[in-house]
C-alpha cells in the first residue's frame, strides 16, 4: 500500500467516524450472498422453468439482473479468493484448492472495517487459512456438511445439529441482530449448497419427483470438433458418477443401506430421526430403480434425473434462506439502504455436454448468476448486458461505501452500470485462466478471451491445442471453428486481443504454477545416516530400501499423480517406527516427516507423531507427540508434513513414531481394508 493512500484511508476513517458520531453515517450496508456451483440456469428470472426460485428472483425484480457475468477461474478456493481481493488467481496466490490464502494481503473486507463497517462471514470459506479482516467469523470446516455440520467460529470448533443452509441463515440473523446499529456493515453469507453431494433437506427431498426435467439436447454429446481436453474429462454425469456417493442408490429392494461406491459419511453424521425420514423418502423412487433396472441410455437417464431432483432439491433451501433474509431487512426497515447481492463462486454444468461440475471455460461453467438489490440506486427489473467479473466484486464495494479503491485491485467498479450508465471505456471482453490439472476430474490447463460474440480458448501443459466458438451462430459450443479458414482473420484478431490482455493483468507467459517435478533433493543432518525400523516397510512399494526415508529426497504432492513411488516408504496397516543413527551426538533444531495422503488410494495420513530422540538408543526422551485434529480431515488427497521444533536438544539417536490408522474407516470404500501409511523425508536440522 502506498504511503498517499495509507494517509488517504486515515482520514476518510476519520471523516466515517465524525459522520457516525453525528448520526450521518448513512453508506449502504452490503450483504453478499454467495452459493457454491449455482448455475444461473437453476434460476427461474433466468429463464428455468424447472425450479422456480421466487425469493432469488425478487432481487431481479426489486434491482439488476446480470446477463453476462462470468468468473475469472471456475473453481471454489481460486474463486473465493478473487471476490476477496479483486486480483487474479496468479496475483492473489491461489490457482487452485490446495493452496492456503495468504489472509495478510489487502482485501475489501478489511479496507471497509478499516472504515468503521462492520463486517462478518458466515457459511463456506474453504481458503484453509483462518479469515482475516472480519470483526466476526463462523465458518464450515474444510467443504462443509450438509447435515450436522462442523464449524469454526473464531477460531472455537462447534458442531451444530440440523441443516447447513438454515444454520447459515439462522447465524446470519442473529449476527444481524446482535450487530452495532449505529454502523454500517458487511456481512458475507456463503452457502454451502448445491454444491455435491447435493443433499437436500429432508422437506425438499421428493420435491421434484414428478417434475418433467428435459435432459439437455447434447447429454450425449460426442465432441466431435472440440479438443482433446473435452474427451479427456472425468465429470460425466452418465460415467463417472458414484451411485451410492451422488446418487443415494441404496443397495437393493426396500434396502437402507447406501452403496459404498466411495463414501458414506455424510449419511452416518445423520441423526437417527434424520436418517429415518431420509430413508422414508428415498425408499419408494430406489425401489422403482430396481423394478425398472435400466440400462445404457436408459441408465444414463435415470443418472441424470436423480442428479437433478437432488441438486435442483438443495437450491430450494437456499431460496429460502433469501428470503429470510430479505424479509428480515424488511421487518427492520434496512431494505432501502442495504445492497443485497446474490451469486454464485462459478457456474456449474447440469448434464450439458454429458457433464457435471465446471472447471471448463464453456458457457455452463463460466457464467455466474448475478442479482443486485439495492433500491436508492437501482431501477426496479433493470437488466444489464455488459460483461462483468467477479473480480469487480470489490471494488465495487469499496466504491458504494466511498473509499478509493487500492491500485493493485485489478477489477473495475460497476457502480455507474446498477445506476444505468456504462462507463464508455467498459471492457468488451474477458481474461480466463483455469490451472487444477492434473487433478480430479482431469480439466486440462488452459486460458482463454471471451469477447460478446467469440471465445478463444489455448489448452496447454500437456497439450498444444485451440478452441474457436462462434457463439451467436453456436451458442451451446457444439463446434470448434479455429481451423475454420472462414475464421481465419478471427483467429489472428483474438490471438493478439489475448495476449494484451494476458499483459494487462500480468499473466504473461509465467510458469510458477506448472507442476514441478515429483521430488525435490534437500539438504539435512540425517542424509546417508542409518535407518532401522520396527515394523517392516513394504516389499509393494520398497522406496529404495529403509534409508529412503532420509535420502535427500522429498516427495511432493505432485509424486502422487505419477507412477514413481520410489521416494516414499509405504507401511501397510502397520505403524511407522524409525530410528535414525545420527553417528554422534548432534545439536538438532528441528525434525519434521512428511506423509502422502491419497484416501482413493487407500492411504490416510497419521493419527498421530511422536518424535523422540535418545543418546544410547535404549531410552527416549519424548520431544513432542502431534495429533491430527479430526477425522474430518481425512479427504482428499495432500502432502501433510508433521514438525516439532526443538530447543536445547543434543542426541545422536531421532526417532519418529507415525501411527497408522489401521483399517480403512466405515465411510470409506474399502471399510474394513488394511489401510496404507506412506512414509516421506524425514528432515533433521
Amino acid at each position: 500500500m502506498s504511503l498517499l493512500f495509507a494517509v488517504a484511508m486515515v482520514l476518510q476513517s476519520c471523516n466515517n467516524t465524525k459522520d457516525q458520531r453525528n448520526g450521518k453515517d448513512d453508506r449502504p450496508n452490503i450483504i453478499f450472498i454467495m452459493s457454491d456451483d449455482h448455475a444461473a440456469n437453476a434460476i427461474s428470472c433466468y429463464g428455468n422453468s424447472v425450479n422456480k426460485t421466487p425469493n432469488i428472483d425478487r432481487l431481479a425484480d426489486e434491482g439488476m439482473r446480470f446477463d453476462q457475468s462470468f468468473c475469472t477461474n471456475a473453481i471454489c478456493a481460486p474463486s473465493r479468493a478473487v471476490v476477496l481481493t479483486g486480483k487474479y488467481s496468479h496475483l492473489n496466490g491461489v490457482v487452485d484448492n490446495t493452496q492456503k490464502f495468504d489472509g495478510s494481503q489487502e482485501t475489501f473486507p478489511k479496507i471497509l472495517r478499516d472504515n468503521d463497517y462492520q463486517t462478518a462471514m458466515i457459511g463456506k470459506w474453504h481458503l484453509k487459512s483462518a479469515p482475516t479482516g472480519f470483526d466476526y467469523w463462523n465458518i464450515l470446516r474444510g467443504q462443509g456438511n450438509y447435515y450436522n455440520p462442523g464449524f469454526i467460529e473464531m477460531g472455537e470448533n462447534k458442531k451444530y445439529e440440523g441443516y447447513v443452509t438454515d444454520i447459515i441463515t439462522q447465524l446470519t440473523l442473529d449476527w444481524l441482530d446482535e450487530r452495532d446499529t449505529t454502523r454500517p456493515f458487511c456481512l458475507m453469507m456463503h452457502h454451502k449448497a448445491p454444491h455435491r453431494t447435493w443433499m437436500p433437506d429432508i422437506d425438499h427431498i421428493n420435491d421434484f419427483d414428478s417434475t418433467d426435467i428435459p435432459v439437455p439436447f447434447n447429454y450425449f454429446d460426442d465432441y466431435k470438433n472440440r479438443s482433446t481436453a473435452a474427451k479427456a474429462q472425468k465429470m460425466s454425469v452418465w460415467k463417472d458418477m458414484y451411485l451410492g456417493y451422488d446418487l443415494k442408490l441404496t443397495t437393493g429392494f426396500d434396502s437402507t443401506q447406501v452403496v459404498n461406491d466411495l463414501s458414506t459419511r455424510a449419511f452416518d453424521r445423520m441423526t437417527p430421526q434424520q436418517r429415518r425420514a431420509w430413508d422414508s423418502a428415498y425408499r419408494n423412487k430406489n425401489n422403482d430403480f430396481y423394478r425398472k433396472n435400466p440400462e445404457g441410455k436408459a441408465l444414463a437417464r435415470w443418472k441424470f434425473r436423480r442428479y437433478q431432483e437432488d441438486y435442483l432439491g438443495t437450491i430450494q433451501s437456499v431460496d429460502e434462506s433469501v428470503g429470510a433474509v430479505l424479509n428480515y431487512l424488511d421487518k427492520h426497515g434496512l431494505s432501502e439502504n442495504t445492497i443485497v447481492v446474490y451469486t454464485s463462486d462459478q457456474g456449474f454444468f447440469l448434464g450439458e455436454h454429458g457433464w457435471f461440475d465446471k472447471r471448463f471455460m464453456y458457457e455452463e461453467s463460466l457464467k455466474i448468476p448475478l442479482l443486485v438489490r439495492y433500491p436508492r440506486e437501482v431501477k426496479k427489473g433493470s437488466v444489464s448486458n455488459d460483461m462483468v467479473l467477479n473480480l469487480d466484486f470489490a471494488p465495487t464495494f469499496l466504491d458504494f461505501a466511498g473509499i478509493s479503491v487500492p491500485g493493485e485491485m485489478q477489477g473495475k467498479s460497476f457502480k455507474d452500470i446498477l445506476a444505468g450508465k456504462t462507463p464508455g471505456d467498459w471492457r468488451d471482453a474477458i481474461y480466463y485462466h483455469y490451472y487444477e490439472y492434473p487433478c480430479e476430474h482431469f480439466v486440462k490447463r488452459h486460458y482463454g478471451i471471451r469477447t460478446h460474440d467469440f471465445k478463444l480458448i489455448h489448452y496447454y501443459y500437456d497439450i498444444d491445442e485451440w478452441e474457436l466458438f462462434d457463439l451467436k451462430n453456436d451458442p451451446h459450443e457444439m463446434k470448434n471453428v479455429y481451423n475454420d479458414p472462414a475464421y481465419s482473420e478471427k483467429v489472428i484478431q483474438l490471438k493478439k486481443q489475448l495476449k494484451e490482455l494476458r499483459k494487462e493483468y500480468r499473466d504473461d507467459g509465467a510458469d510458477q504454477f506448472l507442476p514441478g517435478k515429483a521430488f525435490e533433493t534437500i539438504g539435512h543432518i540425517a542424509v546417508g545416516k542409518p535407518v532401522s525400523l520396527e515394523y517392516p516397510f513394504s516389499r509393494k512399494y520398497p522406496g529404495g530400501g529403509n534409508n529412503a526415508l532420509t535420502d535427500g529426497r522429498m516427495a511432493s504432492k505432485e509424486l502422487t499423480k505419477t507412477k514413481d513411488l520410489g521416494v516414499w516408504q509405504g507401511f501397510e496397516e502397520n505403524d511407522m517406527i524409525a530410528t535414525i543413527d545420527l553417528q554422534h551426538n548432534t545439536d538438532i533444531k528441528s525434525i519434521s516427516a512428511g506423509f502422502l495422503q491419497d484416501i482413493d488410494s487407500w492411504i490416510f495420513s497419521p493419527v498421530w507423531v511422536e518424535f523422540a530422540v535418545s543418546d544410547d538408543n535404549k531410552t527416549f526422551t519424548v520431544l513432542k507427540k502431534i495429533n491430527r485434529e479430526t477425522a474430518e480431515d481425512l479427504s482428499g488427497k495432500e502432502r501433510v508434513v508433521f514438525m516439532t521444533d526443538c530447543e536445547n536438544v543434543r542426541a545422536r539417536y531421532v526417532r519418529v513414531h507415525a501411527k497408522n490408522i489401521g483399517h480403512c474407516p466405515a465411510w470409506h470404500k474399502g471399510a474394513g481394508g488394511k489401510a496404507w501409511l506412506f512414509a516421506d523425508e524425514i528432515i533433521v536440522r
